[in-house]
């Protein structure tokens, strides 16, 4: 039983990423357990942390997280990227960590690993031994993931080469989502913007940005013939599908291209 973390996104406008997510890992022997009385994390790890308030959320679900277990598992790449750095953060900071805590009064002392759960896929479950639990393989899909910033970055530096890493996979060439849809039985499409920015929130600032960014990574993964594009986080989900219409108007050649959760094609195969 893993201590789980759904985000609120995912109990508001991405709910079929949280559903297929909790019936594929229970299948799986992996079943998550949500977390009591969670809050949001803030959706962005603060630029600047004098202010210590903006980081009072995600240690507050760190401590909850705490009193079950010895990690937390979440799915949403924005909500991931906050607690991990969170953590890192307290880490490092162990005075500053001590001001929050007196403050939220839910001490926090450090010890609870971030998990995505597609690394407890690949290193509880198994890549090799869920291909033997899939039941309705992906055949003929032509799936292209998509991994966008959160999950991946920052990426590791000389100045701090562990206090700035997101550790699930290499920053430059990652392989984690090529290896889950892989071991579903689908074909794995390789193209050039799986690391790209889909525009993040600059859908709300500057939204024909966001749509351009978007569209330039669908128009890549169609030339290499993807059925459709695979991700882990709801405002990459949003970005890429929801601009789809103007991206027509605005690209007469344009063809629509579904974007899913990397959990739904989970559910369809081993469900």
């Amino acid at each position: 039983m893993h201590p789980y973390f759904p985000g609120c996104t995912l109990v508001t406008k991405a709910r079929s990423f949280d559903v297929a997510a909790r019936a594929a890992a229970a299948a799986l022997g992996a079943p998550l357990d949500e977390l009591p009385k969670w809050n949001c994390c803030g959706a962005t790890f603060p630029l600047a942390t004098d202010n210590l308030l903006n980081l009072v959320g995600p240690t507050r679900i760190l401590a909850r997280a705490g009193q079950q277990g010895d990690h937390v598992v979440t799915l949403c790449a924005a909500c991931y990227n906050v607690l991990k750095r969170t953590d890192q953060f307290l880490a490092a900071e162990p005075e500053k960590r001590e001001r929050i805590n007196a403050f939220s009064e839910e001490p926090y002392t450090g010890g609870v690993r971030v998990l995505h759960l597609l690394e407890v896929l690949r290193d509880e479950v198994g890549f090799a031994a869920l291909t033997q639990k899939v039941q309705h393989p992906l055949t003929g899909q032509r799936l292209a993931p998509y991994y966008g910033c959160l999950l991946l970055r920052p990426g590791p530096s000389q100045a701090s080469p562990a206090s700035s890493s997101m550790g699930l996979d290499d920053a430059e060439n990652p392989t984690i989502l090529e290896n889950l849809l892989a071991a579903l039985g689908a074909d794995v499409v390789d193209y050039s913007h799986k690391t790209e920015c889909c525009g993040s929130y600059l859908v709300v600032s500057e939204p024909m940005v966001a749509r351009d960014l978007s569209y330039a990574i669908i128009e890549a993964a169609q030339r290499r013939k993807a059925t459709a594009l695979v991700t882990s986080c709801p405002l990459c989900q949003f970005n890429l599908e929801s601009r789809q219409a103007e991206m027509a108007r605005e690209h007469p050649a344009f063809q629509p291209l579904p974007v899913v959760y990397f959990t739904e094609l989970l559910a369809q195969a081993v469900l």
